[in-house]
């Protein structure tokens, strides 16, 4: 008999991985040389090996990734597509930034996976000196489908996942704001 966990991790993996599959861009989280966060999104492809993503070093996004690691990611879902704009689905990870060195078979791999997600766009701008290509490690993350659906998600297949059982919390009459 299969254990509460891993009924979970059955139903829910292939949800996640169908989501993520759907979704062709990612919002990031970015932080600059001083700290001050940046918010931006980037077409992203996905394999195996991670998160990959193309950026340019004239954007925000392309200098903070070349002085801080640390990036959080969102897919979320269209709000069109929302039952509640309060409540919409999204996956989200914390990862660290590992720049892909040009020319390597890692780079020519995984340009190959972006290209074939992606389209010819990705060939035109591999070719320019100012993108470099970023694989985003997942250290952690969090699959929300829902009000009450929270998952953490974690492990080397990334769809490890953990119910969130706490809950919203009331606000008492006394605290209420007249």
């Amino acid at each position: 008999m299969q254990d509460k966990a891993e009924r979970l991790q059955n139903r829910l993996g292939p949800e996640i991985q169908e989501f993520r599959d759907s979704r062709l861009t990612l919002q990031l989280a970015t932080n600059d040389d001083q700290g001050k966060p940046h918010t931006s999104y980037a077409p992203f492809a996905f394999s195996e090996k991670g998160y990959y993503i193309l950026v340019s070093d004239i954007a925000a996004h392309g200098k903070n990734l070349k002085t801080n690691k640390a990036v959080s990611i969102m897919m979320i879902e269209d709000e069109a597509d929302a039952r509640s704009i309060f409540a919409r689905k999204r996956l989200s990870f914390d990862t660290n930034a590992e720049a892909v060195e040009r020319g390597t078979e890692h780079w020519n791999a995984a340009i190959a996976v972006m290209s074939d997600r992606l389209g010819e766009m990705i060939d035109n701008l591999s070719q320019l000196g100012d993108f470099n290509l970023y694989r985003l490690n997942p250290v952690m993350g969090r699959y929300v489908k829902g009000f009450g659906q929270a998952f953490d998600v974690s492990g080397e297949d990334l769809l490890s996942v953990i119910h969130l059982t706490e809950g919203h919390g009331h606000i008492q009459p006394e605290q209420k704001q007249a």
